[in-house]
């Protein structure tokens, strides 16, 4: 019976993994364009009306850290949008997805903070990103670390889409790493910070605040 409970609970959570939805920004090889996408996986997904993310504000930062807004057009299931500038930089932006309530939980403000880099730069972008997520290389290995405010966050759930792998689940240690990796591809990442404060958006009260980081980079 356990054993039989314990498979019920993973198929569950693998089902509520699966259906999970979040917007990634894919820039092309060339890192002069690029595609926002609202799936679970590094794909756009034909199924979600991508109009969900027509809120999200987008930006560069270059290397020489000016920010500048990213104008984009919609396309096929996605977002399209050139990306000035070039060598190392971040692509990043914030989506007010609104106050929320499933049932009679109580209700909660959706904020998601997309980013990808272009050239696997590991420096952060800070503000106005209130959950971050940032790349790591150490020993070889790729491995990436949750920031909050701009200062490691530990034991937060994050899902790491690793090259032609499965989806892994794994918690953030005390300095806010995730696990390291070997593989080289593209890889994605999100992660849940939550605060546990309430207030109003768009005249609906809420209380708390769900924050959603993703990241996008490419590891050769």
């Amino acid at each position: 019976m356990s054993r039989l409970l314990g498979a019920i609970l993973t198929g569950l959570l693998a089902v509520g993994i699966s259906q999970a939805h979040f917007p990634f920004i894919l820039p092309d090889e060339s890192g002069a364009t690029a595609k926002v996408v609202f799936s679970d996986s590094l794909a756009p997904d034909a199924d979600v009306k991508i109009e969900k993310l027509e809120s999200t504000k987008l930006f560069v930062r270059d290397s020489g850290g000016k920010d500048v807004p990213i104008e984009w057009k919609k396309g096929e299931a996605c977002y399209e949008a050139k990306v000035p500038g070039a060598g190392s930089r971040s692509v990043f932006g914030i989506t007010e997805y609104g106050v929320m309530q499933k049932g009679d939980s109580k209700p909660f403000r959706l904020v998601y903070f997309p980013k990808a880099v272009i050239g696997a730069t590991g420096k952060p972008v800070g503000e106005p990103l209130k959950v971050e997520i940032v790349l790591s290389m150490a020993g070889g290995k790729t491995r990436f670390q949750v920031l909050s405010g701009g200062k490691p966050a530990a034991e937060v759930e994050t899902t790491v889409l690793v090259p032609e792998q499965a989806k892994q689940m794994v918690k953030t240690d005390k300095e806010g790493y995730t696990p390291g990796y070997e593989a080289k591809g593209r890889y994605g990442v999100h992660a849940r910070v939550t605060e546990a404060k309430g207030g109003e958006y768009a005249g609906k009260k809420y209380e708390e605040s769900r924050y959603y980081a993703t990241l996008v980079v490419d590891i050769k």
